[in-house]
Formats: structure tokens, sequence, C-alpha cells
């Protein structure tokens, strides 16, 4: 126990002096590992080399390459324009409806695109701008795209949910179908946070004119093939035609195929695209395995057992562990960006919600709720810091006073999916028995 404190401590104060985490916790894990095992640096190298190389070699990764390429390959093909267009018809001339339109359209490409900081930065690019235009205040735009964009990591297909099925072994298809309700009601509790931010100030969000139904029938003809994309990817992995892998893959030939037929894409993009989803993906493959090593060294000092028999010992119930544990998440939230908490904390935690018979699909959607609820909380907020290196004369403190409301609207969600966990549970239930 003494040596697994001396690890997070040292974790800790590596973190803080700005060391990446995958060479963080890689570091903390090799030598802590090293310790335990009397110095036996052979021993030491041969866990590394293992987790290395199973990590590399195992099938069931493949599809985190194959979403953030198909994100890209969606992004590439101007996607989040034309979803922006469609939601845009149909809410835009309500008050605030320029803010709802951005809510919508950022849970539509979160939906392909499964990246917060993605979504946030590309929207507020497509959406700031026409929310200017019409007299929207700085603080309800930008916080409207921030928030907007959290939604990204959990409507599947979701990288965050394929990470925590990874590092607990849990049914990624259960987690991808236990994730579309809570994502849903996220987009509808944000739209009713829009819409009280106007009801107690009108003048922050204007109305702007009414479209026909012709014109918003034209909008949403440009979202059918990208529609029609995520229904073949997730009613296939639901239905069970194909494994999330297989369909991982399907959806990146079908991103690719939207946007040669949009023209999008020439041999220099399709390069960049292939060269940034490498990036991305060898930066997740990093920190993946070095939070599997890490692991290795709390399970070997018997960190996880220890704080089981100690919170057995302690007499709580169930659900005061899991609040505690909810609140850890809340205040790491605010220091750590949403990765690198989740890797962190998870092969810490789940062994001790398991023990106390909660269902890991359940507490998984839990962490990545509150996971988002991060990506937006001061004073780090990585969606907020996004936001402002994107759009450069809005400064946080605007965004993140504007940002209260849906801070509030995921609390309220959050502690709905702890109450009623059937909103987490029901679709998988019924889909999987």
């Amino acid at each position: 126990m003494t040596v697994t404190i001396i690890g997070f401590i040292c974790l800790l104060i590596l973190v803080l002096a700005r060391i990446p985490l995958a060479y963080a916790m890689g570091i903390v894990g090799f030598l802590g590992f090293g310790a335990l095992v009397d110095f036996n640096w052979s021993a030491t190298l041969s866990m590394a080399s293992r987790r290395i190389i199973d990590t590399g070699q195992d099938y069931s990764l493949s599809v985190i390459p194959l979403f953030v390429l198909m994100g890209n390959l969606v992004n590439r093909a101007g996607l989040s324009h034309e979803l922006y267009a469609a939601s845009n018809a149909f809410v835009g001339h309500r008050k605030g409806g320029l803010s709802m339109a951005t809510i919508l359209a950022c849970g539509g490409f979160s939906a392909i695109c499964g990246s917060s900081l993605a979504t946030a930065a590309t929207m507020s690019k497509v959406a700031m701008p026409p929310m200017r235009k019409y007299g929207y205040q700085d603080s309800l735009a930008a916080a409207s795209i921030a928030a907007g964009g959290t939604l990204g990591i959990l409507i599947p297909p979701s990288v965050m949910l394929v990470v925590y099925g990874l590092l607990t072994e849990t049914s990624i298809r259960e987690l991808f179908a236990a994730g579309l309700v809570p994502g849903i009601l996220g987009i509808a509790l944000y739209l009713a946070a829009v819409r009280w931010v106007v009801f107690r100030s009108p003048s922050t969000a204007p109305p702007m004119e009414k479209l026909s139904w012709p014109q918003r029938w034209q909008a949403l003809r440009g979202v059918f093939s990208t529609l029609a994309l995520f229904v073949l990817v997730m009613g296939g992995i639901y239905a069970g035609a194909f494994t999330p892998t297989e369909a991982a893959g399907i959806g990146a030939a079908g991103a690719l195929l939207i946007a040669t037929l949009k023209r999008q894409l020439t041999l220099q993009s399709l390069f960049d695209v292939l060269v940034d989803s490498a990036k991305t993906t060898a930066v997740l493959f990093s920190v993946v395995i070095s939070a599997l090593i890490f692991s290795n060294f709390i399970n070997r000092a018997g960190f996880t057992d220890a704080l089981v028999e100690a919170v057995t010992g302690l007499s709580l119930s169930p659900f005061m562990v899991l609040m505690a544990i909810l609140f850890i998440y809340i205040l790491l939230g605010c220091v750590f960006e949403s990765m690198s908490m989740l890797l962190l904390t998870v092969p810490v935690f789940y062994p001790l919600v398991q023990s106390m018979g909660f269902d890991l699909v359940w507490f998984g959607i839990l962490v990545v709720v509150v996971t988002e609820i991060s990506l937006i909380t001061p004073p780090v907020g990585m969606n907020v810091f996004v936001l402002s290196g994107v759009v450069k004369d809005v400064n946080t403190k605007t965004i993140f006073k504007g940002i209260v409301p849906f801070w509030t609207a995921d609390m309220f969600r959050l502690a709905l999916i702890v109450t009623v966990p059937s909103i987490a549970l029901a679709l998988p239930e019924l889909l999987y028995g």
C-alpha cells in the first residue's frame, strides 16, 4: 500500500510538472512494478514489452483508429455545415433558435465524429459567425458550442466508451446501446437550458426569420447520406449484424465514399486525413498502454484489493460509496482532462464498483457523463479552452459565465441516471436481454 501511495504522489507531481500523462503513467508504473519485484529489471521489462505487444496485436483495439478515421473523413466532407443548416432551418426562427440549432448540430456531428474537442473546435467555426450576426451574446453563443461539444464522448460511436470497455472488459456493443438514451437526454436538457436563458433575458438571443417548408426540406437533404451512414453503423451493431470493429471499418469506408461523392477529397487532403488519424491513434494508444502498465503496478501492489477491504470495513452503503466516487470525479475534473481522468481512475475504481454489485455498463455511462461535465468545469474545462483558442476575441471568463445553465443541466442528468438506472440500461436489456 505504501509503494502505491508513493506512486500516486509521484504521478501527481509529474502531471503538475506538465509531463504528458502517457509518459507519467508509464514511468511511475514501470518503476513502481520494478520496486515490487525487488528491482528485477528483466521481469519489469518483460511486463512492459508484453503490454505493448499485446495492445498492438489486440484486434478489438482496431476500432479506435477506424472510428477516428471515420470522424475525420466526415469532417472533411463538410458535415458540420450541413448539420447546422438543417438544424437551423427547423428551430432557428425561435428565441434562442441558433443556439438550439448549434446543440442539435453538435449532437449529430458527435454521433459520427466521437470527439468532444473536435466537435467544439469544428462547430465554433460554423456556428459562432451567424450567432454574432443576429446579435446573440457571446456568453450564450460560446457556451452552447462548448457544452454541445461534450456530447461527442457519449453519443455512440464514442472513443471514450471504447476505451472504458477495453479497460474493464465490458461489452462495447452494450456500452454503445447504453449511451444512446442518456446522449439524447443530454441534448434535450441543453435545449431546455437555452430556453431558460432566453426566458430570463430575451435580449441574449433574438429570433431570426422563419424558413418555408420547401427550404427546410432542401436543407434536410444535405444530411441524408450521413444519417444513413449512422443508421448503418449503429443499427448493424445494435442488431448484431456485425461487431463494433467491423462497424468501424464499414463506417470509415462509408465516410470515404461520402467525402468522395461530395467532391471534398483530393489526394493531398486524403493524405492529411490519414496522417491526422494516425497521429490521434498514436496518442491514444500510447496513453492506453501506459495506463495498462500503471494498472499492472497498482494490481501487483494489491491496492485495489486493499481499497475494497478498506471500504468494506467502513460499513458504508454501496450508494454512499458511489456518491463518493462521483464526487472524486467531479473534483478531478477541475484539474485533469477527460481521457487522462478516465485512464487514471477506472483501473482503481471499477474493481470496487464491481465488488459492490453495480452494473459495469451503467457505471461506464456514469463515468463518461461525469467526464463530460469535467470538459466544461473550471478551471480546466478543455472544451472552453479549445473554444477560446479558436474564437480568440472571447475570453474563458465569458464562456464559463454562460456555461452555468448547461453545467446545471448536466448535473441534473447525472442525478437522473444515478437514481433511475433504466435510463441507461433499458436499451441494452431490450436488445441483448
